[in-house]
């Protein structure tokens, strides 16, 4: 019985040997082969809980409603733009260069009503001005107000205006750049502003960017363009809200 048992063990040991140099080998050849292993794949972050964000076309209902035409006469010309409501009083923020010079300014809201305009306050070094209408609609809808410290870039973005005379034209895209700078329709260098690539066309200028959570963050300033055609090609700009609102003095402050 003894050498019995030690010769199963030699076997057993044996055939061990064999099974674990057979192994090695075949790991060896495998490994030597430059077999590509797997790589872990991507996550795409989940989105946060609770509620989804609002579509374009919900941003563009709630929004439309804040957003104003504007029609600037100059001697025997005239000039149009668009406008945001930013508070109760019916204050229209603005680009100046929408405004500047006019001889009377006259401001539809989306509800068809139409008034006179004047200018309430300028800042030239972004091009911002504040309108107070002479007549409000029955129902004044101001736009809610968000803060662009939060935009990254790459976040989604909305404009809305009314580009080419065709009144709130909505178009969508992302944040493109931060903290660029741009010539100004008279020359002068416009600092601090969002780059995005939402469509935007004469007749813009003026109008609201929004975030994805339909909140303004900006106003519509200046497209690049190497010509001298004056239509977008994929670079538009905006004034960030709060400058904008603090440059008119169409207050309250946007939110932080």
């Amino acid at each position: 019985m003894r050498v019995t048992s030690r010769r199963a063990r030699a076997a057993a040991v044996a055939v061990g040997a064999v099974l674990a140099l057979a192994l090695t080998a075949v790991l060896f050849y495998t490994w030597g082969a430059g077999t590509p292993r797997a790589l872990p794949t991507p996550r795409v972050p989940s989105p946060s809980p609770g509620r989804s964000a609002p579509t374009t076309a919900q941003i563009y209902t709630a929004v439309a409603p804040s957003v104003v035409t504007i029609e600037a006469a100059h001697a025997g010309a005239g000039d149009s733009g668009t406008g945001i409501v930013v508070n109760a009083n019916g204050t229209i923020v603005t680009a100046l260069h929408v405004v500047k010079g006019a001889d009377a300014l006259r401001v539809t809201f989306a509800d068809g009503t139409v008034s006179a305009a004047t200018v309430l306050a300028t800042d030239p070094a972004i091009d911002i001005a504040a309108l107070a209408p002479a007549t409000l609609p029955s129902v004044v809808v101001p736009a809610v107000l968000g803060s662009s410290n939060r935009l990254a870039v790459g976040d989604s973005v909305i404009a809305i205006g009314n580009q080419l005379g065709l009144t709130r034209s909505t178009t969508s895209g992302v944040v493109s750049g931060l903290d660029r700078t741009a010539a100004g329709t008279d020359g002068s260098s416009l600092t601090g502003l969002i780059q995005f690539d939402a469509a935007v066309n004469p007749g813009s200028s003026g109008g609201p960017l929004l975030n994805g959570a339909g909140e303004t963050v900006g106003i519509v300033v200046a497209l690049a363009n190497p010509t001298s055609a004056g239509t977008f090609i994929g670079v538009g700009f905006a004034v960030p809200i709060g400058a904008a609102v603090s440059g008119g003095r169409g207050n309250p402050a946007p939110q932080q």
